[in-house]
């Protein structure tokens, strides 16, 4: 089945950002990753003791982003990381995490992540995208090779809307990852419905 992983980024809501989190979390997507990397770590381990709270409400997964310490003294199963962060940690720390992911641009970074012990990656940023202004999307075909260059779950990132995520799931992701349209909605299940819709029209 095609999954949907919400990206957030509090500075695209136009509302209360918790709020914006309760209704994408009442939707049920398959995970919210909680990607504020501009954050102080103890400013981001505040915001994510909250985001969790929501989460566990709805029996949504967060994952955590960027702050290995956080994820750890937070006693998280899942983290997201930047590949250098990835590669910064040793074996016990990355086994450390059962369920782990790491954000990939090139089918080498696709492959070392899965060597590194990564149970899934996203692949982007593929379309065009205002959070990537000036830097054309990979593309595609980009996205086909990262696919078939690992056995585990890819899902891809960037610019990806109701009019290309059929695409997206056509060039063999396992899901993708929406951050400006989960950020901005003010319906987040009726979102999610059209985009699970539209990716199985192909």
């Amino acid at each position: 089945m095609f999954e949907l992983l919400c990206v957030t980024n509090r500075g695209l809501c136009r509302g209360d950002f918790l709020e914006q989190m309760e209704r994408l979390a009442a939707a049920h997507p398959a995970g919210i990753i909680l990607r504020e990397k501009d954050l102080p770590p103890l400013e981001y381990r505040k915001l994510a003791q909250s985001v969790m709270a929501v989460c566990a409400r709805h029996g949504v997964p967060c994952i955590l982003h960027s702050f290995v310490e956080v994820a750890r003294d937070l006693g998280r199963a899942s983290v997201h990381l930047p590949l250098p962060v990835l590669r910064s940690l040793s074996e016990a720390e990355r086994a450390a995490f059962p369920i782990l992911g790491a954000s990939c641009h090139n089918v080498a970074d696709a492959v070392e992540a899965e060597a590194l012990g990564c149970n899934y990656i996203t692949a982007g940023h593929v379309f065009d995208t205002a959070c990537k202004a000036g830097t054309p999307g990979r593309g595609l075909d980009f996205l086909r090779e990262v696919c078939a260059s690992v056995l585990i779950p890819v899902y891809a990132i960037g610019g990806i809307g109701p009019e290309n995520v059929a695409q997206v799931r056509q060039a063999g992701a396992t899901g993708a990852c929406v951050m400006s349209g989960a950020m901005t909605c003010a319906d987040p299940e009726t979102y999610f419905t059209t985009m699970k819709e539209r990716a199985n029209e192909i």
